[in-house]
């Protein structure tokens, strides 16, 4: 399958910050790829200079086969951006927004109506075509977002944090729109810091600090990259418990999953012995522990652990 988008140890400085810290991957046409990490990871400096937008400081990159460093106007003309601020013009209604656009990308005249009425469509916003958008919803501005960002019928689309600051179920739908993207072949690399959306993706790339620290699909994440043992703990007091079991030596994690504790084990026997003791003298009475399936958020917290871990031995080594 052709790789539509290449990075080889791309990286991006500020100063003396290191924003994006030697990044390499390859994303295939056709494929949903999320960049998941916290805000401020670098996963938006990282889409910028995929986009054109910003010269990287070192490494090379490729998207639709055109030089990130040297042909950032071919790549420009080629993709669809959408930023997290949803690049909208609010004192514009709907319809000036999509003219306004398919000006911007040079849609043949013959061909504007037809991709104005199917953006209009595929917002939801038949009646509301001539509202302004600064009065729509979140979610109705997001879908219009979209629109406007792929007018042009792009077959790579750049998607910064686009669900950000919209409801649940606006979030669910976009997601149903991105899905109808990727089966008509279109690359899809979208930016989140939401773990449950990550589950959406076909591959994932984590990033943390600028570092690329596991790449994979959800499931080979869960599995093969995740070594550790979760286990899930029901017991009286989880905020007491949470404090009391950080202090056992072998509990790599804890964390509070709603009334619940997810803790990643450093060997699972011995684990559970010591939990089921520390709970029972911290006066904080087990209901139930089991081995679960991690999940994703399970699975970023352990390897940022270890990333701090192990960068903390190496300044201490220096």
């Amino acid at each position: 399958m052709a790789v539509a988008v290449e990075l080889t140890n791309l990286e991006r400085r500020f100063g003396a910050f290191v924003a994006v810290d030697r990044i390499s991957l390859s994303v295939r046409e056709g494929e949903i790829f999320g960049f998941l990490g916290p805000n401020g990871a670098g996963k938006s400096t990282t889409i910028r200079m995929l986009c054109g937008i910003l010269t990287p400081s070192g490494g090379s990159g490729s998207v639709a086969g055109f030089d990130i460093r040297t042909q950032s106007e071919q790549i420009k003309q080629t993709i669809g951006y959408m930023s997290q601020r949803f690049s909208l013009y609010e004192d514009l209604t709907v319809e000036e927004n999509i003219n306004f656009f398919s000006g911007i990308y040079r849609i043949p005249a013959a061909k504007r109506r037809e991709r104005k009425e199917w953006a209009v469509e595929m917002a939801g916003l038949k009646d509301h075509r001539a509202a302004r958008t600064s009065t729509l919803s979140g979610g109705w501005k997001q879908r219009l977002a979209l629109g406007c960002a792929i007018l042009h019928e792009p077959r790579i689309v750049f998607l910064d944090e686009p669900t950000s600051g919209v409801d649940p179920l606006s979030r669910r739908r976009f997601w149903t729109l991105i899905h109808e993207l990727a089966a008509a072949r279109v690359t899809v690399f979208v930016t989140t810091h939401y773990m449950e959306e990550a589950e959406y993706c076909d591959r994932i790339g984590l990033i943390y600090r600028g570092q690329l620290i596991a790449l994979g699909t959800p499931h080979d994440l869960k599995t093969a990259v995740m070594k550790d043992d979760v286990l899930e703990v029901e017991c009286a007091h989880p905020m007491d418990a949470l404090d009391a079991l950080r202090q056992c030596p072998s509990v790599r994690e804890a964390a509070l999953f709603g009334n619940q504790l997810h803790i990643v084990a450093a060997e699972r026997a011995r684990t559970e012995a010591d939990l089921r003791a520390l709970l029972e003298k911290s006066g904080c009475a087990l209901t139930r522990i089991e081995r679960i399936t991690p999940s994703l958020e399970d699975v970023f917290v352990s390897l940022v652990e270890a990333h701090d871990r192990d960068n903390g031995r190496r300044e201490h080594t220096a």
